[in-house]
């Protein structure tokens, strides 16, 4: 059996005692979280949320892509979220490699060429990227300037998440 077939096994028996029908769709706590990936990362128990009390959006290296971000100026202005979190770790992968390498790596083993993704965003430095993705939402026309954007570094050993002052960020 795949791992699909497992997890499609597990929701039959989570839909048979299933109690969030009642739930709407704008986050209850108005709150928007964009977050890594990472499996080590289980955000809403790590934030004490329960599920309807924020959007959650993740991808490699909780980058503020256009995508993120087009889903926050939705979560702000059509979900009434009020506040945003960005929140990077430590013993990120994405530290362990960089664009250029990755792509040519990439063209070597496929023996081709793509137009996407047209960047990885892979970074060297943890509090740089946090700022850096807390720039992209502070800077935007569409995000008001009332939104508190705050960004943290959540440790993987530990479970406490430290955060990030804004500083100055190199430039991008």
């Amino acid at each position: 059996m795949s791992v699909t077939d497992e997890v499609l096994a597990a929701n039959r028996s989570y839909s048979s005692t299933f109690q969030l029908s009642h739930l709407v769709a704008p986050p209850s706590r108005k709150l928007a979280v964009v977050a890594c990936m990472d499996a080590r990362l289980t955000i809403e128990p790590m934030l004490g949320l329960k599920t309807g009390e924020a959007h959650v959006i993740r991808n490699a290296g909780a980058i503020v892509t256009e995508d993120a971000l087009r889903s926050l100026i939705i979560s702000h202005h059509l979900l009434g979220t009020q506040e945003f979190m960005i929140i990077n770790h430590t013993d990120c992968g994405m530290l362990s490699f960089q664009d250029a390498a990755l792509e040519a790596k990439l063209r070597e083993t496929t023996g081709t060429a793509a137009v996407a993704p047209a960047a990885f965003h892979a970074f060297s430095d943890l509090e740089e990227n946090v700022r850096r993705q807390m720039q992209k939402l502070r800077s935007h026309p569409w995000i008001p300037a009332s939104i508190p954007v705050r960004g943290f570094v959540y440790d993987v050993k530990s479970g406490l998440l430290r955060e990030v002052a804004m500083g100055k960020t190199l430039s991008a």
